[in-house]
């Protein structure tokens, strides 16, 4: 068996003495492994880096095994942001969360897209915080976990919805969440579309949006999986909530 697609390196590691094994996402297989070799040597070090782009062809007698691949690099992301702390700490959390997520040889075009784009914007950190934050929504969404933000769970109303509700998901108006402040989630104003468009965020927004679809991912995926949320994660949220 055969095939060549465009993917995003998620992780390496090393096998044996010069081999590597590596994951990739990919608009077509999902996230797929196979095993590089020569990939950790010095010509291919620099190629497979978490974060960059490239073209891979994986080859395998059956579907279902590890199989190999050759990579060509496409775009060096990691080397464009390997100056900014908070960027690689940022590429390291979204690597680290959809291996953890994403079950493997799965399609998730959307997914691979949605990553495509939050890799583009690393550079800006004025974007990238919020696109984060959207990402990992997306995520949860297309696990089959979507937050429903569209109008009150309890009195459907579209205005005026400022917090989520814990057990279903869905968004609450102030007036329904009143009496239940302290169960449920703050909603970040910037994760609803205000016409065409995305509604600005705040640095307090930021932190309430990773706090809510942090919480998700971990009680709908991760803890069934005997996971938790990866330490990439929490150091990029740490740098960004100091």
């Amino acid at each position: 068996m055969e095939w060549t697609s465009d993917g995003i390196v998620l992780s390496v590691r090393k096998h044996g003495e010069t081999s590597a094994i590596i994951d990739v996402l990919t608009p077509d297989k999902g996230r797929h492994p196979g095993l590089v070799r020569g990939g950790v040597g010095r010509r291919m070090r620099p190629v497979l880096q978490p974060g960059n782009s490239l073209r891979v062809t994986w080859r395998a007698r059956l579907s279902e095994h590890l199989g190999y691949m050759t990579a060509e690099l496409l775009e060096p992301r990691f080397a464009e942001i390997m100056d900014d702390r908070k960027a690689i700490a940022a590429l390291n959390a979204i690597c680290a969360v959809a291996t953890a997520v994403m079950p493997e040889r799965e399609t998730h075009k959307d997914v691979y897209d949605a990553t495509a784009v939050l890799l583009s914007h690393l550079h800006n950190p004025d974007v990238w915080p919020a696109l984060y934050v959207r990402w990992e929504a997306g995520l949860l969404s297309a696990m089959g976990y979507g937050l429903d933000l569209s109008c009150c769970a309890a009195s459907g109303v579209t205005d005026n919805l400022t917090h989520v509700s814990p057990r279903s998901g869905r968004a609450v108006c102030a007036e329904q969440a009143a009496p239940y402040l302290d169960k449920l989630f703050v909603l970040p104003q910037f994760l609803r579309r205000e016409g065409q468009g995305w509604k600005p965020s705040t640095p307090g927004d930021i932190v309430a949006g990773l706090y809510l679809t942090g919480e998700f991912l971990r009680t709908r995926i991760l803890w069934p999986a005997n996971k938790d949320l990866p330490e990439a994660r929490e150091r990029m949220v740490g740098m960004i909530s100091g």
